[in-house]
C-alpha cells in the first residue's frame, strides 16, 4: 500500500523527549492529543490526507499517558495503543520500544519441525503472566514441543478472558505482564531453540472497550460474525482498515520477534475484494521475512476447508502456510467418544479418519448433513506440513458446556491412542496445554467484564446455547472467578502415577517422530492408509528411503485381528500403547516380527501400535 494512503499508526518515541503521534479519525471533525501524566496538556492535531490526524509532540518521552480527545468532547483511548495499564478504559502509554533481545543468531524452524503446544498464559500457571511462563519452558523442550502458541494476548477487559474479547490489537495485555513481559518470554523461547506462535484475532473486536466507532468505520455493518459486526476489509475507506491490521501483524513479527501468526477463525473476515485481506497480509509477511532474513508464518484456522487459503498466489491461492484441519479432529473425537451432535454428526466412520490422513480434509465438497450442503475442497495436492492437527484445543475442550477435557471423555488407553494419533500423522502436530499429563482440570469459558448488562447477555447466551443439555442448571457462571481458577493447570500431576507415564508415553512418541526417518519426513506422497472397517482398526504406512513404519490405531473397544501384509525383514515393535510401561494392561505381541507375506495380528482394544523397519532389513 502506498505511503500517500497508509501510515504507520500509534504512538512512536523518537528519542529523547520527542514523540509522534498518528491515528487514523475520518469521522472525527476536530482531534486532540490529551496528554494526562506526567503534566496534563491538551495539544491540537493536524489533519492530512484521508482522516488521519498528526503530531510531534515535545516534552513526551516513554511513560507518558494521553488520550485522544475527539470533536471537544471524548476522551478516547488510542486504537493502535501499544500499552492500556490501567485497562481498556483507561490511558493509553507512550513505550520505549528497545529491549535487550539475545536472539540475534535467530532465523526460525521450518515449518516441517514444528511440534505446537498451544497454551493459555493466564491458567498455565499458578501466577498467570508471561514470566511466570518461562520455568515451564525447559520441560516442554525436553518433552519435544519445538512451538509455543500463545492464545491471544491483546488486551481484553479485565484480568480474565480467552483472549478473544480483545479491543486494543497493538497492546499486550496488562495483567499477563505487559510488552516487555512478552519479550522476555518470546527471547527465552529462542534462547531454548523454541519457536513462538501469536494467536491474533483479525475478523472482529470486542465489545467492551472498543471505541473504534467513534473514529471511524473500522467494522461494517454489511457483514456480521457470531462475535458482532465484522471488519471492514472491502467496503469504503477499507484501504485503512487493511492497512491498521497488516501494521499489527508486522509489529509483532518485527518488534516481537513472533516466529508464525495463528490467524483465529478466517471464515469470518468476509471479503469479497479482488485481491482479499488474506493474500494481502501473505505478501506483506513474506516481504517481513525476507527482509528480516528470518522464517516466519501465518496459520489460519478455518472452518471453511477451503485449500485457497493455503495453495500458493500463483495457483490462485492467498499464499498462507498451514492451517488447522478441523476434520481431522472431528473425525477423531468421535471415533474415541461416539458424540454425534452438531458438527459431529458430520463424522463416525473410519473412512473420514482415512482421508484427513490422505488429503488433510474429510470434507473435499462432499454433502455435509450438519450444514444442509456440500462442504469443503480438495487439499488432496498441497504437503502435509501445511496442516496442523489435534485431538485437543482451546476451541474443542472450552466450547463444551462444561469444558471437559478427553481425560475426563474417554478411558487411559484411548488417550494414549489419540495422542499416537495425532504425533505419529504426517502433520504437524499441536498439543493443548496439559494434555501431556492427563490433565484433569477443565477449560471452561471465563470472563471478567465491568459491564453489567454485557456480564448477563454472555452468561444468558451461554445458557441459551446448551438449553438442550439437561445439565445446564450446573452451567459455570463464565464471570465468576472460580471459574477461571478451576482451569488452572496443574503440573505437579507429571510426577505422579499414570500421569507420569503420559508425559513420558507423548516424550516417546516424539522422540519417534524426530528420530525415525519414515516419521519425520512430512509427506503425503510417502503414505499409505486405510482401514479394517469391521474390525474398527485405522493403518498407516509411512516410509523413507531409509526405512518403513507401519503403524495401527484400534478405535475398538474389544481386541481386533487384523491380516497385515508386511514386507520381508525384521519389523521392530516400536510402540505399543497397551504395555505396561505405560499403565497399560500389557503385551503380548512379540518384540520382532518377520515380514515376507500376510500375517496376522491381535490388536487390544484402544491400542497404537507401531512396527518398523529400517531399510535393507531382509
Amino acid at each position: 500500500m502506498s505511503s500517500s494512503i497508509a501510515r504507520a499508526v500509534g504512538s512512536t518515541w523518537l528519542g529523547e523527549d520527542r514523540t509522534r503521534f498518528v491515528v487514523w479519525a475520518p469521522q472525527v471533525s476536530e482531534l486532540a492529543l490529551h496528554l494526562v501524566s506526567p503534566a496534563e496538556r491538551l495539544l491540537p492535531m493536524a489533519r492530512v490526507a484521508q482522516g488521519y490526524y498528526e503530531t510531534s509532540a515535545e516534552g513526551v518521552r516513554p511513560g507518558c499517558r494521553y488520550f485522544y480527545r475527539l470533536d471537544r468532547t471524548a476522551d478516547r483511548p488510542d486504537p493502535a495503543s501499544r500499552f492500556q495499564p490501567e485497562g481498556v478504559h483507561g490511558p493509553s502509554e507512550v513505550l520505549d520500544p528497545r529491549f535487550p533481545w539475545e536472539d540475534h543468531g535467530w532465523f526460525g524452524l521450518p515449518l516441517s519441525r514444528y511440534v505446537i503446544y498451544e497454551l493459555h498464559v493466564g491458567t498455565f500457571t499458578a501466577g498467570g503472566t508471561f514470566d511466570a511462563v518461562i520455568p515451564r519452558l525447559d520441560a516442554l523442550a525436553d518433552l519435544g514441543v519445538t512451538a509455543i502458541e500463545l492464545m491471544p494476548v491483546a488486551q481484553f477487559p479485565g484480568e480474565r478472558n480467552w483472549g478473544y474479547d480483545g479491543v486494543y490489537p497493538f497492546a499486550v495485555q496488562n495483567s499477563y505482564g505487559g510488552p516487555q513481559g512478552l519479550k522476555r518470554l518470546v527471547n527465552e523461547c529462542h534462547r531454548r531453540g523454541l519457536a513462538v506462535v501469536l494467536d491474533v484475532v483479525y475478523n472482529h473486536l470486542g465489545p467492551e472497550g472498543n471505541y473504534t466507532a467513534d473514529f471511524g468505520p473500522y467494522s461494517t455493518a454489511r457483514y456480521h460474525t457470531p462475535w458482532g459486526r465484522a471488519m471492514n476489509f472491502d467496503g469504503p475507506d477499507s484501504d485503512h482498515v487493511r492497512s491498521f491490521f497488516i501494521q499489527n501483524a508486522l509489529y509483532w513479527t518485527g518488534e516481537f520477534h513472533i516466529d508464525a501468526l495463528r490467524l483465529d477463525a478466517v471464515h469470518a473476515i468476509l471479503d469479497h475484494s479482488p485481491r482479499p485481506f488474506l493474500e494481502e497480509l501473505a505478501g506483506a509477511i513474506k516481504e517481513q521475512a525476507e527482509r528480516l532474513n528470518r522464517r516466519i508464518y501465518l496459520i489460519p484456522e478455518s472452518a471453511a476447508n477451503d485449500a485457497r487459503l493455503i495453495r500458493a498466489r500463483e495457483l490462485g491461492g492467498y499464499g498462507l502456510d498451514a492451517q488447522w484441519s478441523d476434520d481431522f479432529h472431528h473425525a477423531l473425537h468421535v471415533l474415541l467418544t461416539g458424540e454425534r451432535t452438531g458438527y459431529y454428526q458430520d463424522y463416525g466412520e473410519l473412512r473420514h479418519l482415512v482421508k484427513a490422513y490422505r488429503e488433510g480434509f474429510a470434507y473435499a465438497g462432499e454433502y455435509s448433513a450438519f450444514r444442509r450442503r456440500r462442504h469443503g475442497s480438495s487439499a488432496r495436492d498441497l504437503p502435509a506440513e501445511r496442516f496442523v492437527v489435534c485431538a485437543q484445543n482451546h476451541d474443542q475442550i472450552g466450547n463444551r458446556m462444561m469444558g471437559e477435557r478427553l481425560t475426563r471423555l474417554v478411558s487411559y488407553e484411548a488417550l494414549k491412542l489419540a495422542a499416537a494419533a495425532v504425533i505419529l500423522s504426517p502433520f504437524i502436530p499441536l498439543l493443548f496445554m496439559g494434555e501431556e499429563h492427563a490433565e484433569t482440570a477443565p477449560f471452561q469459558y471465563f470472563i471478567s467484564h465491568g459491564d453489567p448488562q454485557l456480564v448477563e447477555a454472555v452468561r444468558r447466551g451461554r445458557r441459551d446455547e446448551f438449553a438442550h443439555d439437561g445439565r445446564a442448571a450446573d452451567m459455570p457462571d463464565p464471570q465468576d472467578e472460580a471459574t477461571f481458577y478451576r482451569c488452572k493447570i496443574n503440573h505437579r500431576l507429571r510426577a505422579e502415577g499414570r500421569h507420569r507415564a503420559m508425559f513420558e508415553f507423548y516424550k516417546e512418541l516424539l522422540r519417534l517422530r524426530r528420530e525415525l526417518p519414515a516419521l519425520s519426513k512430512l509427506s503425503k506422497e510417502n503414505l499409505e492408509c486405510g482401514a479394517f472397517e469391521r474390525e474398527r482398526v485405522v493403518w498407516l504406512r509411512r516410509w523413507s528411503a531409509a526405512d518403513d513404519a507401519y503403524l495401527l490405531l484400534n478405535f475398538n473397544a474389544a481386541p481386533s485381528g487384523v491380516k497385515l501384509f508386511l514386507a520381508a525383514g525384521a519389523w521392530r515393535k516400536e510402540l505399543d500403547s497397551g504395555e505396561t510401561r505405560w499403565e497399560g494392561p500389557g503385551s503380548a505381541l512379540p518384540g520382532v516380527l518377520t515380514g515376507g507375506g500376510e500375517i496376522e495380528i491381535s490388536v487390544p482394544a484402544h491400542t497404537a501400535i507401531l512396527l518398523y523397519r529400517p531399510s535393507g532389513n531382509c
